[in-house]
């Protein structure tokens, strides 16, 4: 499934308290592409993350970016979400020029969640930056 752009999920997080904001981020984690077991790969896996977070980069056919990944936690695997609703689909060039800490800092995740469900977010964003970089 297509991930909705990030400023339609804010729209609708705004909207939430708390406890439905932690179902709006499980949901989002369940409509990711299915990432299949053999990319779940200690390469593949990102460090740092208190659940284990798994991200694949693919490149379409006109050179796009499109990232798999999965995470074992829902509400992990909701902010795995978050951060690929920034870049997926996007050139490697686009990927590198957004902010893409910038554009979840609205969501308020450190307020809203745990420090341990937050700590590896930096580590996701540094695969995907870095990835596009190379890619760039």
């Amino acid at each position: 499934m297509t991930l909705p752009p990030l400023s339609a999920i804010l729209d609708d997080y705004e909207l939430l308290d708390s406890e439905e904001r932690y179902r709006l981020l499980i949901d989002l984690g369940r409509d990711l592409e299915p990432m299949p077991a053999a990319l779940k790969t200690e390469a593949t896996k990102v460090r740092g993350c208190s659940a284990s977070v798994w991200v694949y980069p693919t490149t379409l056919e006109d050179g796009r970016l499109h990232f798999l990944a999965d995470s074992n936690a829902a509400i992990t695997k909701g902010i795995v979400a978050l951060v690929l609703s920034a870049v997926q689909d996007r050139s490697p060039a686009a990927i590198v020029a957004t902010d893409i800490a910038g554009e979840l800092a609205p969501f308020e995740l450190s307020r809203q969640l745990s420090s341990n469900r937050t700590q590896g977010i930096p580590n996701m964003i540094a695969l995907v930056q870095d990835t596009a970089k190379r890619l760039a």
